[in-house]
């Protein structure tokens, strides 16, 4: 089947949807299910019954869209949330409760384990709601009914398992106690009701969307987050988001792998500390291919005055690539370039290395030398996940708009891959 350029504007202007993004193969896959199921001709019959009904527009996204998610994913955001819902309560000294927006929810997944972590973690049930919202009918309903299969538990820690699911044949059911705190509705990132909440959210989850849409529309999306988040709340994305959200005005709260921003404010800038415990699975070891939020711009928010960086004796790579990310994410970005540089010294070339090198550069402004070692990064790594997202960014800043797409579908490709 070849698909024409038609589906790809109605995908694009009804979700955002950049096809490159998730490739033809899944869109060509859907139109065959629902001509199949509408018994249509042709795609030009196809074409006429998608344009005359508002179920089958919802049904061909709803086949395009595969959700994929689980129970704690990204576990350190979940233990960054608790210690910043703690501190936004402890200002907000009881005049109201939190409010968290989970977007999109898919099957409820997400906005249960922010529900789960904040109990786990001592907030009262009554000082905090979450709202969460996705464009499936089928998604919502299916998180309302609570009811889970193994996959979505994974990891190694299902503690929470025990405390909140009762099982049975059908699955894992979750406590009415932690549904309660739970909201779900049918909606559209890109539907302009959501301008009536301005403000509105404390914080706001909305992870791993942006990857999937083109540069215009990631910023109309990021828009609307930034318009739906109170001027002193925290927005939480996916790992390979951050470079955008530096380039739009935000930066990172300090708190590291936990991919949460803020509003570039110099003075509001919290100290940054490991990420709290939660009651939730354990956050994993760095790994050599672990990344964390960007450091803060160097010409927005002064870093910290760095110290003489001694070379140390005897290091070992993973101790030293642990080193330069706990740098990195407390904003001593000369000290971590420093450290970077000895790694390169000591030890073979790592793709890592190179991609926390041109994170670095990319945070302060040098888009040349950004490029340049995301490009070397790619080379030892090509599917380096975290290098691929950023340097499409970068491509796209600079008008290179198709080698920005060839970037960005390897790097949503790589991420599905990785899901499954």
């Amino acid at each position: 089947m070849t698909i024409e350029r038609r589906f790809f504007r109605f995908l694009q202007e009804r979700i955002g949807l950049d096809v490159s993004s998730v490739g033809e193969q899944m869109v060509e896959r859907a139109l065959r299910q629902r001509c199949a199921a509408l018994a249509a001709n042709d795609l030009d019959d196809y074409w006429v019954q998608l344009q005359q009904s508002h179920a089958e527009q919802q049904a061909l996204i709803e086949a395009v869209i595969v959700p994929e998610t689980w129970f704690f994913r990204y576990p350190e955001s979940f233990a960054a949330l608790l210690e910043l819902a703690r501190k936004r309560l402890a200002e907000l000294g009881g005049a109201r409760s939190l409010k968290i927006l989970s977007l999109p929810c898919s099957t409820g997944e997400e906005p249960y384990s922010i529900a789960m972590a904040l109990l786990d973690g001592g907030v009262p049930a009554q000082a905090f709601t979450v709202e969460a919202m996705d464009i499936s009918p089928n998604s919502i309903a299916r998180a309302q009914r609570a009811l889970y299969g193994r996959n979505s538990f994974r990891g190694p820690d299902q503690a929470f398992r025990e405390r909140h699911f009762s099982a049975s044949e059908e699955g894992h059911e979750l406590d009415a106690r932690v549904q309660r705190q739970v909201r779900f509705e049918v909606g559209n990132v890109l539907d302009p009701a959501l301008l009536v909440r301005q403000g509105s959210y404390d914080f706001v989850f909305c992870r791993n969307l942006l990857i999937y849409f083109d540069l215009a529309t990631q910023q109309r999306v990021f828009e609307v987050l930034k318009n739906l988040t109170h001027a002193d709340g925290v927005l939480f994305i996916g790992p390979a988001e951050g470079s955008l959200l530096a380039r739009l005005g935000m930066r990172p709260v300090g708190i590291a792998q936990s991919f949460a921003y803020v509003r570039q404010v110099a003075e509001a800038m919290p100290a940054p500390r490991p990420a709290a415990q939660v009651a939730a699975p354990r956050a994993a070891p760095l790994r050599q291919a672990a990344v964390a939020a960007p450091p803060p711009a160097r010409r927005r928010i002064p870093a910290p005055a760095p110290g003489p960086a001694q070379p140390a004796r005897n290091e070992q790579p993973g101790e030293l690539l642990a080193q330069i990310a706990v740098l990195a994410n407390a904003g001593n970005s000369e000290q971590a370039r420093a450290a970077c540089q000895r790694y390169l010294k000591q030890f073979e070339p790592s793709a890592q290395v190179f991609y926390w090198l041109g994170l670095l550069s990319d945070t302060a402004g040098d888009s040349s030398d950004a490029v340049n070692q995301y490009r070397k990064a790619l080379y030892l790594e090509p599917q380096h996940p975290e290098a691929l997202a950023h340097l499409a960014a970068l491509l796209a800043s600079r008008g290179d708009t198709a080698g920005a797409r060839r970037l960005q579908e390897r790097a949503a490709r790589r991420e599905r891959e990785a899901d499954r």
